[in-house]
Order: structure tokens, then sequence, then C-alpha cells
């Protein structure tokens, strides 16, 4: 079994997957569209990537604001949930993703990717694997 994590953005959707063991979370790819409603491609993709790796359970990120409340991004990614569910079947838990962008950032500053564009190309892969990761981790302390 392995889970998926996704991190929803406007036009990009970040992709994790972990390994077998549910230990650790591997950052994969970006899954890019033109405009914010077409994700017809986006979901195909999605699918091929949870048969390619047997995702069992997919985490998907929920962008609270700091004060816990539901923002107008936390409405987008809960119905790109229930979009996701209605299509594979497969059950899609909401992880508080707040502050994994920051997080993000201070990776790729440790790693010494300070371009902004290649920061633009990596921030949204890692914060689905920090997602996931912080899914895992929070698992196993359960």
């Amino acid at each position: 079994m392995r889970i998926m994590g996704l991190d929803y953005g406007s036009r990009t959707v970040g992709v994790a997957i972990s390994d077998e063991l549910l230990i650790t979370a591997q950052a994969k790819e970006i899954i890019r569209r033109k405009e914010e409603n077409k994700l017809r491609k986006t979901l195909a993709r999605i699918e091929e990537l949870i048969r390619e790796y047997g995702v069992e359970k997919i985490v998907l990120g929920l962008p609270l604001n700091m004060d816990e409340s539901v923002s107008e991004r936390s409405e987008l990614c809960l119905e790109f949930r229930d979009r996701i569910e209605r299509r594979t079947g497969i059950p899609v838990e909401m992880m508080d993703e707040r502050l994994t962008t920051v997080e993000a950032d201070e990776i790729m500053d440790e790693v010494g990717i300070r371009d902004r564009f290649k920061r633009k190309e990596y921030v949204d892969m890692i914060a689905a694997q920090i997602i996931l990761q912080d899914y895992l981790d929070n698992r196993l302390k359960r």
C-alpha cells in the first residue's frame, strides 16, 4: 500500500508518494494546467499515478487561515477532494498545510536553489512531500 500526497494550487498540483512501508514521502512531480478550472487532464494524471504506484489513500493539503478558519482556497481544495473521490473511489484525507510553502522555501535555501524561476518549479512538489511526510509522521505517533 502507498499513500499519495497532493498540494493543490491554482495552476499546479504537487505530487508526492509514500514508500510501501509508509515511513517516507518522496516528491514525484508537478501536474500543470493552463487554467484553474481545467481539471480533466489533472485528474487523469492522478489516476495514472494511482495505478502506477498502487495508491490506496490520498492526503490533500488544506490551506486554512492562521486562525484555523476556512478560506476561499480551502473551499476550492474541498471541492477538488470531492472530485478526486468521485472519479477514483479512493478516500482523500485533508491535512492542514499551513506554512508548508515557507518550509519548502527553507528546504530550497538549504540545498542552494536560489534562482527564483527554479524555486517556482519545485515549491509545489516539495510542499506535497512535506504534507505527506507530516501525515506519515503523525500516523506513526497515533
